[in-house]
C-alpha cells in the first residue's frame, strides 16, 4: 500500500485535524516504515521551526489610521444642532405656559382681570386659560403630544384672534387684555413647530425592498 495516505495522516495530526483512519494503524504503520518514520521526524522539525519563528515586523500603522479617521461622526453635527433647537422650543413653551398661568390664575381664583363680566364666567374663562398653559407645559415635557394638542389649540387661537381684532375695532375689549393673547398665539406656533419637527423626523428611510422609519 502506498505510503501517501500515512503521510497525509501524520500531517493532518500535526496540525490538529482528524486523521482520515485509526490512530493504531497509522503508528503500526509508522512503526513498520522507515522511510515514513524518516518523514515524520523532517516534518515535526519542519512544523516546530515554523510555530517558533518570530513573527515578521509590521509597521504600527496606529496614527496613520486614527489621522485618516473624520474629526466627527457624518451627522453629529445636525443631531446636535436638533436636539439643541429641540431643548429651546421647550424652555420657550415651558416660559409661555408659566406666563399663560400666571395670566389665568387671579381670574380663577379672585375673578381679578375679568372686567365686568360674572364671577362664574370669569371663573371658567380662569379655568380655560389655565388649561392651555397645562397644554402648553405637558407638550414641553412630552413633545411627541405637540400633534395630538395642535388641533385643539389652534382652532381655539384660529376663531379667537378674529373674534379678539374685531372686539379691539368696536372698543369692547382693552388693548392689554387683546395684547394677551399674543402669549396664545406665540405658545400654537411652538407647538407647531415641535409638531412639524416630530413629523419630519418621523419619516420613512428608503431601504431597497422595504421602507423603515427613520
Amino acid at each position: 500500500m502506498s505510503c501517501l495516505p500515512y503521510r497525509e495522516a501524520v500531517s493532518a495530526r500535526l496540525d490538529g485535524e482528524p486523521l482520515g483512519m485509526p490512530v493504531r494503524e497509522l503508528d503500526e504503520h509508522l512503526a513498520g516504515c522507515p522511510s515514513c518514520r524518516a518523514w515524520t521526524g523532517a516534518a515535526e522539525q519542519v512544523t516546530r521551526r515554523a510555530r517558533l519563528a518570530a513573527a515578521p515586523a509590521v509597521p504600527d500603522l496606529t496614527a496613520a489610521v486614527l489621522g485618516a479617521l473624520p474629526r466627527e461622526l457624518p451627522g453629529a453635527r445636525q443631531a446636535a444642532q436638533a436636539r439643541l433647537t429641540e431643548t429651546a422650543l421647550r424652555l420657550l413653551l415651558v416660559v409661555v405656559g408659566a406666563a399663560q398661568a400666571a395670566l389665568a390664575w387671579p381670574v380663577l381664583v379672585s375673578g381679578a382681570g375679568a372686567m365686568s363680566a360674572p364671577v362664574h364666567m370669569a371663573h371658567e374663562t380662569g379655568a380655560w386659560n389655565l388649561g392651555v398653559a397645562a397644554a402648553f407645559l405637558a407638550v414641553a415635557l412630552g413633545p411627541r403630544l405637540a400633534a395630538g394638542a395642535l388641533p385643539f389649540l389652534g382652532s381655539f387661537t384660529a376663531f379667537l384672534l378674529p373674534i379678539t381684532l374685531a372686539d379691539l375695532g368696536a372698543g369692547q375689549v382693552h388693548a392689554d387684555r387683546a395684547v394677551a393673547h399674543l402669549l396664545l398665539l406665540a405658545g400654537v406656533l411652538l407647538v407647531a413647530v415641535v409638531a412639524w419637527r416630530g413629523r419630519r423626523g418621523r419619516q420613512p428611510v428608503a431601504v431597497p425592498g422595504r421602507r423603515v422609519p427613520a
